[in-house]
């Protein structure tokens, strides 16, 4: 498997040992930066991350930023990008088993090198489970995507539909 790996300065000492521990698993890491410690800001990597994926270029994204969020936040404005912060191994097995996730943000002043070790394993270990209920739900993911690429910033887009 192809996986893009990018980290802000905040995340860039943990996507260096991802990187290393990505090819021992034997997939291929792109490492996409930053390459060292100087500041560098979070959405340049999601960008790049990101458009990996969608130029199927990669098959799926780890972000790495100090806490996770800044990382995540970034990566989920791309359509098609499910990304989320997980720091527990179910959540990164069951966001992909359920939401498909197919972008893992870390937070490398979090969790430790191992954790982040093991949720790489069990993240890329799982798989979308194809259940009638959450090919619904992320039916309508995809929709909120379409109607807001559109342009439609006025009218009916903010009406609650529930």
């Amino acid at each position: 498997m192809i996986i893009a790996v990018g980290a802000d300065h905040g995340g860039f000492l943990l996507k260096t040992k991802i990187v290393e521990f990505l090819k021992e698993l034997g997939h291929e890491a792109n490492d996409l930066g930053t390459h060292s410690e100087e500041p560098a800001d979070y959405p340049d990597y999601a960008r790049v991350v990101c458009r990996q994926i969608l130029q199927k270029k990669a098959d799926k994204g780890i972000l790495i930023c100090g806490s996770g969020v800044g990382a995540c936040v970034a990566a989920n404005k791309f359509p098609g990008i499910r990304a989320a912060i997980c720091h527990d191994t179910f959540s990164a097995h069951q966001g992909v088993e359920d939401d498909n996730i197919n972008v893992l943000c870390l937070g490398a002043r979090v969790i430790g090198d191992e954790l982040a070790k093991d949720l790489v394993k069990v993240w890329l270990s799982a798989s979308f489970s194809e259940a009638e209920r959450h090919r619904r739900r992320l039916s309508k993911v995809e929709e909120i995507e379409r109607e807001f690429l559109k342009g439609n910033r006025n009218s009916d887009t903010f009406k609650d539909r529930a």
